[in-house]
């Protein structure tokens, strides 16, 4: 077995491509020479949510050109077009298990990911400083700013926040320990594909604080309790005033995020994967 980082020219089997936008020229090439060769494409949530209408020529062709499209999230469905959607496969992102261990000094909330526009990443930070005086909740966020636009709104919500703060980029150990220690996590995008983050929360049965919108109601279920309208931070400011202090709340969403774990085992990954590829032979 042979396996290229990219499309390098040399003799392969089959493609395995991430991002259609992105991957868009390196599709046709492949296609080009091997058009018998099947063509996997793992659609992103910018693909989906973004380029498709926002750049759709080299978006839309590549998803024509693909044999198969993997997608994260169980409603990606609905911004697939009509025609393509027979070649559609749902497979989550999986992640393994953290020992959960609240922390005993603060309710810790986590927020976990790049500071970019379409994260809304200081959505927690700003709801947090609606909460009345007596509230321990801290806000904890890790993730590279994608701007230095954005590291300066981060460094001035600490300044004048004294309930949040920023820590960069992180190794993953040190994410993990972040998680293993928060109360919940606040995943508070515009858009999503299929945020591993979830995956990583549900399976160490840590509580989620999530906006609703597809990429997210498409991992954690339509009935899940822990949503907010996007954007709305005194929705958000009431969810985490209620994990604070009413604690049937909070086993309503620790039931929930366990009940979807199994969806984001390794072995069922591994085995989702396996059988797309071994239906191509």
């Amino acid at each position: 077995m042979r396996i290229a980082a990219d499309d390098d020219g040399k003799p392969a089997d089959l493609m395995v491509a991430v991002h259609a936008w992105r991957s868009a020229k390196a599709i046709a090439r492949f296609k080009a020479r091997h058009p018998e060769r099947p063509v996997i494409l793992q659609l992103s949530g910018t693909d989906i949510y973004d380029y498709i209408t926002s750049d759709p020529e080299p978006t839309l062709r590549a998803m024509a050109l693909a044999d198969w499209l993997v997608a994260l999230n169980d409603l990606a469905w609905r911004v697939v077009p009509k025609h393509l959607r027979a070649r559609l496969v749902v497979i989550h992102q999986s992640a393994r298990a953290t020992r959960h261990r609240p922390s005993r000094d603060a309710v810790i909330v986590s927020v976990i990911g790049h500071l970019r526009e379409v994260k809304d990443p200081l959505r927690a930070a700003e709801a947090a400083r609606l909460l009345p005086a007596d509230s321990r909740v801290r806000i904890e966020q890790v993730g590279r700013a994608y701007t230095p636009e954005w590291a300066k709104r981060a460094r001035a919500e600490m300044a004048r926040n004294p309930r949040y703060s920023w820590r960069d980029d992180v190794p993953a150990a040190a994410v993990r320990r972040l998680l293993a220690k928060s109360h919940a996590m606040v995943i508070s995008s515009r858009s999503e594909g299929g945020a591993n983050v979830i995956s990583e929360a549900s399976v160490a049965g840590v509580p989620i604080l999530a906006s609703r919108m597809d990429g997210n109601v498409g991992l954690l279920g339509a009935g899940y309790p822990g949503y907010f309208r996007v954007g709305d931070t005194r929705g958000l400011a009431r969810l985490l005033r209620r994990l604070e202090t009413d604690r049937a709340f909070v086993a309503r969403l620790t039931r929930a995020v366990k009940k979807r774990a199994p969806l984001f085992a390794p072995k069922r990954e591994v085995a989702a994967w396996r059988r797309l590829l071994a239906s191509m032979r």
